[in-house]
């Protein structure tokens, strides 16, 4: 597997070079105090307290046209960064932010790779000012550091670490849309979760009778399902015990299962809850649905036994609504209908799966993002509490499965829920993430001076 990627980019003489020598340990690429000394990009392999990564020096990137020399070197910075796993944004916290580093992080944003602001020559005191300037940027609070003198390397590496620690990360196969789908499947006692798997397996392979509880442990069994357009695709099963309300949990080894199944939706993909469709819908299973979003994972409602079921088109009906009304953290979960008797839906269950997955699994550019966001904003703009003013600045995405957002800002400690839940509905409905669980998360800059505050 190749290395990650990792360029350096900023206006001419912040010392970009001298990073690069840090973390390559080796004087590879001319440092000099006169500003254009590297002109074509420099890689070397670099090791960062334990991080292995490449790393590329780059030209200083210039404000000029494209057939000069500085043009031709500006273009190949932007090569470099859209190779790149992260960029790492230098600028000199002693000059402050100056036009031209403005006209960088205007660039940066409208591409899609993640961006590290790094603080450089930032020993001492003299850089605080600059360091208070470059949250005006739009990419959070700096990586504090020298370049010259090994100051603020930790914190260089706990930047980077997301981005670039692949053996801490979930394993590369686990994001392809052709690994296997690893889907539980939990309900109620006896809603006949072990049926519907052996159905689907078409063979006996889970024991299943009238008795609530038989099944105790979760059992994985790989299967490979044949999609309507002949296409195979794996799938990892997990049955589960039945779920039953918590103060009806007495026994010892009912405990074990009732964990044990909960244990198996932490490491599942997607979760399918069962429900019995002779019963309805009761209040352990959206306590059920709700623990399953409250873990992070994708969610689709079945109800089997459909074909017994008695006032289909009212009952549907009536359990869609249900659930839109009980599940407060997502609106619109899959709810479709099968039966473990019969074989019928269970294409269309697995179908949804996959798709809920792909969801799950989505990440969207930095580009992309904040030209929504900007949209989003000024189509309603944030509130003013006690008359002053919450700047929203800028938004990245932070991770996926679930997916997960930063919202950069000025007085964000005082955004209503109600503002936030607008910007996540915003994300899911125009972002292609549907009916997962979003999560965003609030920053704002941590000096008590900020003139915004």
């Amino acid at each position: 597997m190749p290395l990650p990627l990792v360029a350096i980019v900023g206006r001419p003489n912040v010392g970009k070079s001298t990073l690069f020598n840090r973390l390559v340990g080796q004087r590879l690429a001319l440092v000099d105090d006169r500003p254009g000394v590297t002109r074509d990009r420099r890689e070397g392999d670099a090791h960062l307290i334990g991080l292995d990564f490449r790393v590329i020096d780059t030209a200083g990137f210039e404000d000029e046209d494209p057939d000069t020399l500085p043009g031709r070197m500006r273009r190949q910075t932007e090569t470099a960064v859209s190779q790149a796993d992260v960029a790492l944004f230098l600028f000199d916290s002693r000059a402050g932010i100056v036009p031209l580093d403005e006209e960088i992080a205007r660039w940066l944003r409208a591409s899609d790779t993640p961006v590290i602001l790094v603080a450089n020559k930032a020993e001492g005191r003299a850089g605080e000012q600059g360091v208070l300037e470059s949250l005006s940027l739009g990419f959070g609070d700096p990586v504090q550091m020298s370049a010259e003198h090994g100051e603020g390397v930790a914190d260089l590496f706990e930047a980077l670490l997301p981005h670039i620690d692949r053996e801490e990360a979930e394993p590369e196969e686990d994001d392809s849309p052709d690994a296997p789908l690893k889907l539980a499947i939990v309900g109620r006692p006896n809603a006949g979760k072990s049926t519907l798997v052996n159905r689907m397996l078409g063979e006996d392979r889970l024991i299943t009778g009238p008795e609530a509880g038989i099944t105790r442990d979760s059992i994985a069994i790989d299967w490979e399902w044949q999609a309507p357009d002949g296409q195979r695709r794996a799938v990892r099963l997990i049955d589960t015990a039945g779920l039953r309300k918590k103060a009806k949990v007495q026994d010892k080894l009912e405990k074990l299962s009732v964990a044990d199944a909960l244990h198996a939706v932490d490491f599942a993909e997607v979760v399918v809850l069962l429900l019995d469709a002779t019963l309805g819908l009761e209040a352990q299973d959206l306590r059920i649905a709700d623990r399953v979003l409250e873990e992070g994972r994708a969610l689709v409602i079945a109800l089997n036994k459909w074909d017994v079921a008695e006032n289909a088109s009212s009952l549907f009906n009536g359990v869609k609504k249900a659930l839109d009304e009980g599940l407060a953290q997502v609106k619109g979960v899959p709810l479709l209908t099968v039966s473990g008797a019969t074989g019928k839906g269970i294409d269309q269950l697995i179908g949804a799966a996959f798709e809920v997955r792909e969801a799950w699994s989505r990440r969207v550019g930095t580009g992309e993002l904040n030209r929504w966001f900007e949209r989003a904003v000024e189509a309603n703009p944030p509130p003013a509490p006690g008359g002053k003013r919450i700047k929203l600045r800028y938004m990245t995405q932070a991770k996926t499965r679930p997916p997960g957002f930063v919202l950069f800002g000025n007085r964000v400690d005082e955004l209503p829920t109600s503002y936030q839940r607008y910007l996540l509905n915003g994300i899911r409905r125009d972002l292609g993430f549907g009916a997962v669980p979003v999560r965003l998360t609030l920053r704002a800059p941590k000096n008590p001076f900020d003139r915004d505050r």
